[in-house]
């Protein structure tokens, strides 16, 4: 009778400790807002991550170079229509002169000097010479001073060195003098006209154009002079 009972009572025993085991081992759903604090941040947390990525705000700025107002177009346009109505408008010598001098032919308008010195261009060098045969270089500044200012000046290169008012060369204006040693002393002289440029009579080229910065006159040069003209002829300096 007794063995009998006791398979009955182990089955009794193991249904009730399978009994008490279940909670445990049972998951329950976790529901937002219930339960723990735990699980609540836990849910909390993955609720604020977003899926969803923005795109950056690409933001485009058009090349300063690409970019002009109605306004500087139309500036842009009255300078190249003002320079054509200049080059239209200019004499033949205005336009022999900008090439010789490097310049735009509206800075030579209304230039009247170089219509007096360009009555000598070409003409061949001679020493003692004062015609169109023949000049040397302090003869043609002369005849040039008569003929556009009414001034007569000393025959001579030193002597017109003497005559001037000495300036710095940074102070040069269109029809000062330029003055170098070439044989001793202040022994030649020419006419500055503009752009570094200055009319002379050369021993090997005859009254021409040269550049104040060419090698052999900066080397020589001596310095620079102003002959004070009539007040008529100011305008033209």
């Amino acid at each position: 009778m007794t063995r009998q009972l006791i398979p009955a009572f182990a089955i009794i025993l193991f249904l009730t400790s399978c009994s008490s085991m279940r909670p445990v081992n049972s998951k329950q759903p976790v529901i937002a807002g219930k339960g723990n604090s735990a699980n609540t941040d836990k849910v909390q947390f993955l609720n604020d991550i977003s899926t969803e990525s923005t795109p950056p705000v690409l933001k485009y700025a058009a090349p300063k170079t690409q970019t002009s107002s109605k306004a500087s177009l139309k500036e842009d346009h009255g300078s190249v229509t003002h320079a054509a109505a200049a080059v239209e408008k200019a004499s033949a010598t205005q336009l022999k002169y900008a090439i010789l001098l490097d310049t735009e032919v509206e800075s030579l308008d209304g230039d009247l000097l170089l219509d007096h010195v360009d009555e000598w261009y070409g003409t061949r060098y001679k020493l003692g010479g004062n015609s169109k045969a023949g000049i040397d270089c302090s003869a043609f500044v002369q005849a040039v001073y008569v003929s556009a200012f009414a001034l007569t000046l000393p025959r001579t290169a030193r002597e017109q060195y003497k005559a001037s008012r000495i300036i710095s060369s940074t102070e040069l204006k269109e029809g000062d003098l330029v003055f170098f040693n070439t044989r001793g002393g202040v022994s030649h002289v020419g006419i500055y006209l503009q752009n570094n440029k200055f009319i002379h009579a050369s021993t090997s080229q005859g009254v021409t154009v040269s550049d104040m910065y060419d090698p052999y006159y900066m080397r020589r040069f001596i310095g620079a002079g102003r002959i004070e003209k009539p007040e008529a002829s100011n305008k033209i300096f």
